[in-house]
This record gives structure tokens, sequence and C-alpha cells, in this order.
């Protein structure tokens, strides 16, 4: 027996979905991300890690501090802007507190609110400029760790266990590829902006 299970009706229309290369974010020849193409280990880790990176802010790109904030669907909280909170928090944890041995803070986790890089995501345009000065603050510190790093079997520890750097470099192109999935989906809910 099949189930058809109708979607609820959206408060709001939504965006008409769009594709094809005029609507890119960029053009093929204006995207600051490579095509691959690197050589060597660190140079292939380092480099799709910052390909991620710049995919998340691409996804970004455009938006006011509303639609940053834009929740997916009830009952996620998940949106752009906490997407950029959560990975600031992220590179914080696996870069400084990790790899680098510092005793400091949590960043958007308390013990009253341990998804406040989610919660605390409102459509406010300090709120956002603080998001990213704090996500491109902790994306500078991990460069200059992994480039000033000679050896990526280095270890760093993770829960009292050895973790080398280039497990966590490894990991973290993981987590932006899986968190780049979802800001797609959120990114076509706001505008219908598709790819890339």
């Amino acid at each position: 027996m099949t189930h058809i299970i109708e979607s609820p009706s959206p408060e709001e229309p939504l965006p008409e979905r769009m594709f094809g290369w005029s609507d890119m974010f960029v053009g093929p020849a204006e995207d600051p991300r490579s095509d691959g193409g690197f050589e060597g280990e660190r140079a292939t880790l380092v480099g799709y890690l910052r390909d991620q990176r710049l995919t998340l802010e691409l996804k970004c790109a455009g938006l006011d501090a509303e639609d940053l904030a834009r929740r997916s669907v009830p009952p996620s909280t998940m949106s752009l802007l906490g997407l950029v909170r959560h990975m600031a928090r992220v590179e914080h944890y696996w870069f400084r507190k990790a790899m680098a041995g510092e005793e400091v803070p949590k960043l958007y986790c308390t013990e009253d609110d341990p998804d406040l890089d989610f919660n605390g995501a409102v459509p406010d345009p300090e709120v956002v400029a603080a998001a990213w000065e704090t996500w491109r603050a902790q994306v500078a510190f991990a460069e200059k760790l992994v480039a000033g790093t000679p050896d990526l079997a280095t270890t760093g520890s993770h829960h009292h266990e050895p973790i080398a750097l280039r497990e966590v470099v490894l990991h973290m192109i993981e987590e932006y590829a899986r968190h780049n999935g979802h800001a797609d989906l959120l990114r076509e809910r706001i505008d219908g902006r598709t790819g890339q």
C-alpha cells in the first residue's frame, strides 16, 4: 500500500527554482575555488578545505541578516547564519583546543544552551558581523597552525586520545561538505539559487 504524504502549505510563497550559469553564484571564470589539480598530500588536503570554506561564503553571499537567520523548516533551528557560527565553533575546537592544546572557553555553547550556535543565530546585523568575524579569525588561526606544522602526522588530543593533524584536516573537509549540502538547501529555500 502506498501512502501519499502532502507537504503542509507554506506560510509564504516558495521562490521559483533556478539553475544555469546565468544564475550561479559566480561564473566559472570568477570562481575563487580551485578545480582540483593539487600535488601532494598537504596541498590536496589544504586545497580542498579552502574550497569548502569558500563554498560556505558563496552560499551566504548577498543575503541580509533576515535571510541569513531564516530557519529551514520546523522543528529544525538550522540557518545559514547558524552554519557560519557552527563552523566557527568547529574550527575553534579542532585547531585551537584539540591541535594547539589551548585552554579556551567553547564558542557558541553553554551549559544552558549547548546549541547556541544555531539558537543564537538571530536576524541582527551585529550578530551577523560578529559571526563572520569570529569564523574568519578561527579560519586564520587554523591556516597558520597547519602551515606552521611541518609534519601532518603531528598529533593533538581529542577526548584524551591522540589525533593526527592530517585526520583533523580531513575531518574538517567532511564537516564542511556535509554542512554545505545543508547550505545548498537553505539557500534554495531563500531565493531559489542552486548549484556550486
